[in-house]
């Protein structure tokens, strides 16, 4: 543990206990007396969603400040001002590929730009993304220079999509152009790789073994935490109780989803530590990143609310067909509908990701504010698997952009564009990125 003097702690103190470490979000004493205040620090953030989207109720009629949300983006008109809508940019990584596979060319070209290499093999071959651009540029200033997650299980071998590997269609990142970055599923694995302890490889039946001996992470780092806090102001007193509690009360969704998961019959496979529920799942998965946020664990994350040709249903909204055959819809407005209540419901969950991010507190703004945070997808309408006119959302302020518009782009415009907008406005400026023709003015 670091020790205190001059009534200031670096950024950096960690609460340590036997296997376990737990970073800090940012204190008033992390800022020696009458210093100037340090710059924010920005971080950048991808949610995905799978399958394209019913465009006619996803995009604004209007351009600018005064457009009125559409159906499906109606859960984000309470946070107007910090969402920027951005119509017409294209993925030509994926156009430029001939033949079928598009689930695959979509996902797996997404944030680098680069063709994918159409092969079932290990020789799977894109471009390094532009999240671990991001990456490499702050390597060594957080724990973890990248978090990769994804609500779905992402296998990565094997036939996917048409003679493309299951690389393609399960991750976002790629570290470089032969290396995909497998994401996590299981939130007990993301919180055990952020805050160390038990190793998450474990076979289930083995964890819950060790779970009788173990400890709560908190409770390891509990006398750290009692001895950093005699030093600090009331202010940061607080901060700590609050992260601090919400630390415990995410560790206390994943121990809950442990124990309903080991009432499953053995013949039910499902990784110890996800909750049952959807809507369970995907707000402990938000969660994660946004205490990963605070405490300067990483500042970059990717992910996939579904992979591409994701086959999961919704019953929780009536939606009982699965969601990919849905897409393909080939006009029938029953169908239609039922992937726009998906969307719907997509767009729902992500507010609360933004709800988190707002309240959440970060120097002298909160974290929202110091982010630069995209949601949507690879594809447009699924139907007809469109790489054009891309259903993107830019969230956030990192770097002062004030959002509140929806932008509509030249037609041909590449996607990777607004990749160099978002590394621009996060301090990671690049000359050019893939096939990117410029920056946008957003």
């Amino acid at each position: 543990m670091t020790f205190l003097t001059k009534k200031s702690i670096s950024r950096r103190t960690i609460l340590r206990g036997a296997g376990a470490a737990v970073a800090l979000p940012f204190l008033d004493a992390m800022r020696p007396a009458m210093a100037a205040a340090a710059p924010a620090v920005s971080r950048i953030a991808v949610v995905y969603v799978p399958n394209g989207i019913v465009m006619k109720d996803w995009t604004p009629t209007a351009t600018g400040t005064a457009f009125e949300f559409p159906r499906i983006l109606k859960p984000l008109e309470a946070y107007r001002s910090d969402v920027t809508v951005v119509s017409g940019l294209a993925n030509f990584g994926a156009i430029k590929v001939t033949g079928g596979g598009d689930h695959a060319k979509a996902a797996g070209s997404f944030l680098s730009g680069a063709s994918p290499k159409r092969t079932i093999g290990a020789d799977v071959h894109s471009g390094v993304s532009f999240d671990q651009i991001a990456a490499q540029k702050l390597a060594g200033k957080t724990a973890l220079a990248s978090l990769q997650m994804s609500c779905e299980d992402t296998r990565m071998v094997g036939n996917c999509d048409t003679g493309f590997a299951c690389a393609y269609t399960n991750c976002l990142s790629w570290k470089d152009e032969f290396t995909p970055m497998s994401p996590e599923v299981n939130p007990r694995s993301v919180f055990e790789r952020m805050f160390g302890s038990m190793d998450p490889g474990l076979d289930p039946e083995t964890r819950r073994r060790r779970e009788l001996y173990r400890r709560s992470i908190l409770d390891l780092t509990m006398d750290s935490a009692k001895q950093i806090q005699t030093n600090l102001g009331t202010n940061d007193k607080r901060k700590i109780d609050e992260y601090l509690t919400s630390l415990r009360e995410i560790e206390s969704r994943i121990q809950a989803a442990e124990k309903n998961n080991a009432a499953f019959t053995p013949s039910i496979e499902k990784p110890a530590g996800i909750p049952l529920e959807f809507v369970d799942y995907i707000k402990l998965m938000y969660d994660l990143q946004v205490i990963a946020f605070q405490a300067d664990v990483t500042r970059i994350t990717t992910m996939l609310v579904g992979r591409e040709g994701s086959v999961r249903t919704y019953p929780e909204i009536g939606v009982r067909d699965p969601h990919h055959p849905l897409t393909h819809h080939r006009g029938n407005p029953d169908f239609i509908e039922k992937v726009a209540q998906i969307n719907m419901y997509h767009a729902e969950l992500f507010t609360y990701f933004l709800k988190r991010l707002k309240e959440t507190k970060d120097g002298d703004g909160n974290l929202l504010d110091h982010s630069a945070i995209l949601y949507g997808s690879a594809l447009s309408e699924g139907n007809s698997h469109n790489h054009r006119d891309l259903p993107l959302i830019l969230a956030g302020h990192a770097g002062g952009r004030k959002g509140g518009q929806h932008v509509k782009v030249e037609p041909n415009t590449p996607v990777t564009n607004l990749f160099r907008t978002m590394l621009d406005t996060t301090g990671n400026h690049v000359e050019a990125f893939s096939d990117s023709t410029g920056a946008l003015s957003i």
